[in-house]
């Protein structure tokens, strides 16, 4: 287990530094959230996932945790998402809580439950082992109407700290709280006062007045730079990340220190900021813009360990780009190496081997085999489903012999399925291919020839890669054709290319009876 001084992997460290600064407590309390205004994507999802090896790397230390995932979901709908159906529908909607407004789909009771469920299905699939909380319950319970209380009564030392960062201080009627109107269900609220108890008097917009006890019903709430520390307050939260826009000067975590020590007289989770990350070629995620990715749509090419491991091998106060282009080859290709290290079957020095053997653990989430797993290389899965026109029972078939346990063969037919997927959706023309039935082109007799002697030397005996392709550089030589001619000649007839995968592993993966009749037929 790593050092508390010289831990390789960054959870490790901020997991050191949670148990210096919060002592050795009995339970941890580690907090995440979001709005569920609209898809949660992979962006939002850097601020879980961060949470989450941060738990685990608590709990490799043997710690016991408690993950809270907090739906904001009394926070206001302020917009329309451009990239949801129903639009009038929201836009008549908006200034509601989101629990409060209609699903835009028709298949969930509401705007907010919509989103969180989407997203509680695909943290499941990502390994997520969080305890759900949705915050509009809470407010309806009336759970936090004592601390709703301590904030109104603490209203000037509220104002004093955020006024600090304020161009224009609050105004003298400015209190922590706001109302939905019980008629209309929004906050278009334009007068609001605390009468000194449990109390409110407030009159709306739409003209309806009236006074509630915020002890026995739920319509008032914090305003989220006050709601934010009170539930570090309230839950015990000793740790939870955000982006560095939280983090700036001023921003609401500097805020939310001082409210929940001078307010609520507690002591602050610890905390760091998470850095941005986009699509490459597509800048940085922008929900407002429709520039999202889904975890569902990262499932489909990555598998799920991986999804992990693009956060866990990252240290968070790093930008990265997601990619679906040919670098998802190398992002499997990194994943299979950390794998091997962890395993023991690359020489690495202790630092690295330390720093793999944490991310490589953090990014599984089921238990680790006893031994290395197959590795199918991603690769040569593209390669396999286009000779057999994607057919993943096929691509299985031909592993057979390599899969030790269920393990491996869930992992193949995952890996498989995301290849396939990659394949359609993703790749460059260039990496495309066709197996061809029947050459209708032109040959010259020179090339005719040494396709005709190679399709001869196929049927003579069962090739090795190695073998083939070193008879292959023969026939060149024999025939007095350059390699770089001949390799274009044969893709050329194979795929209608004139490059391919490589020719001679190639032509034993298509079969070499059926390589030696196509070429035959020239």
């Amino acid at each position: 287990m790593a050092s508390e001084k010289n831990a390789a992997h960054w959870a490790d460290n901020y997991a050191d530094q949670i148990i210096r600064m919060k002592c050795d407590r009995k339970t941890y309390v580690v907090e995440s959230g979001i709005t569920p205004s609209g898809m949660i994507h992979a962006g939002n999802f850097r601020e879980v996932i961060t949470c989450d090896l941060i738990r685990r790397a608590l709990e490799r230390k043997g710690k016991k945790v408690n993950f809270l995932y907090v739906w904001d979901d009394y926070d206001v709908l302020r917009k329309v998402p451009v990239n949801l159906p129903n639009q009038e529908m929201i836009t008549e909607n908006l200034r509601k809580p989101v629990f409060k407004v209609p699903d835009p789909f028709g298949c969930h009771d509401s705007y907010a439950e919509h989103f969180e469920k989407v997203f509680e299905e695909e943290s499941k699939r990502v390994g997520i082992d969080a305890m759900f909380v949705y915050n509009h319950k809470n407010y309806l319970k009336n759970e936090f109407a004592k601390e709703i209380k301590i904030a109104l009564e603490h209203t000037q030392d509220i104002k004093d700290i955020l006024n600090q960062y304020r161009r224009e201080p609050l105004v003298d009627s400015w209190l922590p709280i706001f109302v939905f109107c019980e008629k209309c269900e929004k906050d278009t609220i334009k007068d609001l006062k605390w009468n000194g108890d449990t109390t409110v008097t407030y009159t709306c917009e739409c003209s309806h007045t009236n006074t509630v006890d915020f002890s026995k019903k739920g319509v008032v709430t914090l305003r989220w730079r006050v709601d934010w520390p009170m539930r570090w307050h309230h839950n015990h939260v000793d740790f939870e990340s955000a982006g560095k826009d939280h983090f700036a000067a001023g921003g609401s975590v500097d805020t939310g220190r001082q409210i929940q020590t001078k307010v609520y007289g507690t002591e602050p989770p610890f905390g760091f900021a998470y850095e941005w990350i986009g699509v490459k070629g597509k800048g940085q995620f922008s929900s407002s813009k429709g520039n999202v990715v889904t975890i569902t749509e990262l499932l489909e090419i990555y598998e799920p360990e991986i999804v992990r491991y693009l956060f866990a091998g990252t240290r968070p106060n790093r930008e990265f780009s997601i990619s679906f282009d040919t670098d998802v080859l190398a992002v499997y290709e990194e994943f299979d190496r950390c794998e091997r290290i962890y395993f023991g079957l690359e020489e690495v020095n202790d630092k690295v081997r330390e720093r793999n053997t944490v991310a490589y653990e953090l990014s599984n989430f089921e238990k680790i085999p006893k031994t290395i797993p197959y590795q199918p290389g991603f690769r040569h899965l593209t390669t396999l489903l286009q000779i057999h026109n994607f057919d993943v029972d096929k691509v299985i078939g031909y592993f057979e012999k390599e899969l030790k346990n269920e393990y491996d063969k869930k992992r193949l037919r995952v890996r498989a399925e995301c290849a396939a997927n990659w394949v359609k959706k993703y790749a460059p023309d260039d990496f495309k291919f066709i197996v061809q039935e029947k050459f209708k082109g032109k040959l010259n007799k020179k090339e005719k020839e040494i396709l005709n002697e190679l399709a001869s030397k196929l049927l003579e005996k069962e090739w090795t890669d190695k073998e083939l392709h070193e008879e292959m550089y023969v026939l060149c030589t024999n025939h007095e054709i350059p390699p770089k001619d001949f390799f274009k000649i044969a893709y050329t007839v194979l795929i209608g290319k004139e490059k391919g995968p490589r020719l001679a592993s190639f032509i034993l993966e298509i079969g070499r009876k059926e390589v030696a009749e196509l070429f035959k037929g020239v």
